[in-house]
């Protein structure tokens, strides 16, 4: 048995005050042993934060950066979502890199969704994270790992996970054979010879 301990709010973002939303988190520890924490949608994108050592609230001092972010057009009111649909980060560890996995465009709409996982990895937690063709990832970069066909519309927000020496995905979909319902999907994350990673299957 284990006793949760409500230690109050980590992040929050506020409407008109931040360019950013603090939701879908994801903590990673640096080869430091240091906690960071990544998230956000939509807006200026996805944000790392640093943690104070007992991961209940960020560093100090601050030190936030901008991982990844899609187009935004300027003239969108800073109250509005905007264009840039971006969200659902995850950072996973492999060998001498940090990969970003981010959702780009729609879930949420059935048979509609377009939604689509991209990856970039850097060596450091804090980045700049490329993509395979070596675009910035804070610039709309992104290398496709899972993106929808006839079967499945709309994968992505995913995890990864690491079991019995083999890697896995784990993410969402709808299901096109069955009126476009969502449903849990989870496959083998395989890696190609210069470690970019390729999902099984799909």
């Amino acid at each position: 048995m284990y006793q949760w301990i409500d230690h109050g709010k980590v992040v929050q973002s506020v409407p008109g005050r931040d360019m950013w939303n603090a939701i879908d988190p994801n903590l990673m520890l640096d080869n430091s042993g240091t906690p960071w924490l990544v998230f956000g949608s939509f807006w200026e994108g996805i944000k790392l934060g640093k943690l104070n050592p007992e991961m209940t609230a960020p560093a100090e001092p601050q030190e936030w950066h901008t991982v990844a972010a899609r187009p935004r057009d300027y003239y969108t009111d800073e109250k509005n979502a905007g264009e840039g649909s971006i969200e659902a980060p995850l950072l996973f560890k492999k060998d001498n890199y940090y990969y970003l996995f981010v959702s780009f465009d729609f879930c949420c709409r059935g048979l509609e969704s377009n939604y689509k996982v991209v990856v970039g990895r850097s060596e450091t937690i804090t980045g700049p994270y490329l993509d395979k063709n070596g675009f910035k990832m804070i610039y709309g970069g992104g290398t496709p790992v899972l993106t929808g066909n006839k079967d499945w519309t709309g994968v992505g927000h995913n995890a990864a996970y690491t079991f019995d020496g083999q890697d896995y995905i784990i993410y969402h979909g709808y299901d096109a054979r069955d009126q476009g319902k969502p449903k849990l999907l989870i496959d083998k994350l395989n890696w190609d010879a210069d470690g970019w990673p390729i999902v099984v299957n799909k």
